[in-house]
């Protein structure tokens, strides 16, 4: 079992399998987002730590058995690794909510979806993907076989930070690739635990390397240089395209999942009651940190009216508190500076003229106000030209649009720059597929909303990013195809004469 030392104090950089201090001695306090507490001081890494990370990776690459070592034993490692986060899934659940301020409850379905997607890749890794090739001649084995692709910088966000990063490191240690995770500088605490088990596997020194600091300080060193081989970036768009423009420099693969801006269409012939606990969830999880939160709720004009009061009773009645209370239903924004943005967006909504049904304020609890909390907010009478229904405001904010013809529900629902998720409510089967195979989103959930499974594919069309995580998909992105062409019977091919 991990301590809390291991967790919360330094050294905490993963550097070429050792545990060292920030080589500029700086540290950062983490800051529990329920009250303002520090619950941990890290290590901060500066430019010359990530470059450091950078060349042990690269090494262990280059020169090191891990790319070369049989799939057999990589599955092995990946087992191990899941074993070990099931026998501390207590530990690290407590650290999540701590570092992120989400519920309990939400942070032990992380931690067990971690533990699957490591199992996933051990068995998608162990089905193997090589082909042979029929080229119509006997004499000549074609055959197509997958690699690793080489060193890999991981960037995690603040909402998800165990659980996306899983979605990184599983599949690159099973294609065999090296690496170097950069966890949020604001929540980087189950990544560290997540590292600490991984050394604890016995996976050899320089496949995994861990810095933690901000973009600013480390980005260039980790994305602008001809040393990585592919970046894995979930985050914002303004960072991805940072992230494109230092990439392109030297020909390097980018993945990037950017966040969404997430339509729920609701039909008159949908279930009410499951509808509105649907669109509340959707919207209000995690305090709707999520890149694929429900927030726009696009709504039949003959059922809006009941449809919006419904969810503004469900909405006042959400427990919002500490996430290690079990009475808390919804947690914190993550920190002071987000709550702030989030007020800004609500500004910006009764500005505008969308109509505040509730929420819009921080709670009056006298027990949250150190914490960084916010009321679930909802605004009717929203239209598209709104910044708050065009900008991902990535907190408890759902905008509601009404629509009286499937095709403007359709256009409604694709009239976005982004293309993460949507959710469709309807009980016709005809009209449910038609809108699944019209929305240009990602994933389109029918009768249901935010659910995945590590077997089916993650990412988004438009600016919700390039690539796709999760799924066979998801471990393709850290492997090159490479084509073997073997003739059994060389011959004297004559297409040059010659005397």
């Amino acid at each position: 079992m991990l301590t809390d030392d291991e967790l919360c104090c330094p050294p905490n950089l993963y550097i070429d399998g050792k545990w060292v201090n920030a080589l500029g001695g700086a540290t950062r306090d983490i800051v529990n987002p329920a009250d303002g507490t520090v619950i941990a001081t890290v290590d901060e890494a500066d430019r010359a730590d990530a470059v450091a990370a950078v060349a042990a990776a690269r090494a262990a690459f280059d020169t090191g058995d891990w790319p070369r070592t049989p799939v057999a034993e990589r599955i092995a490692y990946l087992l191990r690794i899941a074993d070990l986060l099931e026998a501390d899934r207590d530990h690290l659940a407590r650290i999540e909510t701590l570092d992120t301020g989400k519920t309990l409850r939400e942070s032990y379905i992380d931690v067990d979806d971690v533990v699957s997607v490591f199992r996933y890749y051990a068995h998608l890794a162990a089905a193997g993907a090589d082909r042979l090739v029929d080229t119509g001649d006997p004499a000549v084995i074609s055959r197509v076989v997958r690699e690793p692709v080489g060193v890999c910088v991981l960037v995690a966000p603040w909402n998800y930070p165990l659980l996306q990063m899983s979605w990184k490191i599983a599949p690159a240690l099973a294609a065999g690739c090296t690496m170097v995770a950069k966890p949020s500088e604001v929540t980087p605490l189950s990544t560290i635990a997540l590292v600490r088990l991984i050394d604890r596997a016995g996976v050899p020194p320089g496949v995994v390397n861990l810095v933690q600091s901000s973009g600013a300080t480390v980005g260039s060193a980790l994305t602008d240089t001809p040393d990585v081989d592919l970046i894995s970036f979930t985050g914002g768009a303004a960072t991805g395209e940072v992230i494109a423009g230092n990439a392109a420099k030297h020909i390097t693969r980018v993945a990037l999942e950017l966040g969404g801006k997430n339509p729920h269409i609701v039909f008159p012939d949908a279930d009410f009651d499951s509808a509105v606990d649907a669109v509340l969830t959707g919207a209000f999880l995690h305090s709707g940190q999520v890149c694929s939160a429900g927030t726009r709720l696009i709504v039949h004009e003959s059922m809006a009216d009941e449809f919006v009061a419904a969810l503004a009773v469900r909405a006042r009645g959400i427990t919002v508190g500490p996430g290690l209370d079990p009475a808390s239903e919804t947690g914190p924004l993550v920190s002071q500076a987000h709550r702030a943005k989030v007020e800004a967006y609500v500004a910006l909504g009764i500005a505008g003229g969308a109509r505040l049904v509730t929420g819009g304020a921080r709670p009056d609890d006298p027990a949250l106000q150190a914490g960084s909390f916010y009321l679930p907010t909802i605004f009717d009478h929203c239209q598209r030209s709104m910044r708050i229904v065009q900008e991902e405001t990535f907190g408890p904010i759902l905008t509601v649009e009404r629509f009286t013809t499937d095709a403007e529900a359709l256009a409604l629902g694709n009239d976005t720059a982004y293309g993460l998720a949507a959710g469709v409510r309807t009980a016709d089967p005809a009209r449910a597929e038609r809108f699944a195979r019209g929305l240009r989103h990602g994933t389109v959930w029918l009768n249901d909303f935010g659910y995945y499974t590590p077997a089916a594919e993650w990412g988004g069309f438009g600016r919700s990013g390039i690539g796709r995580e999760l799924g066979p998909s998801g471990l393709a992105e850290y492997q090159e195809t490479k084509h073997i062409w073997l003739n059994t019977a060389p011959a004297v091919g004559g297409w040059f004469t010659h005397n």
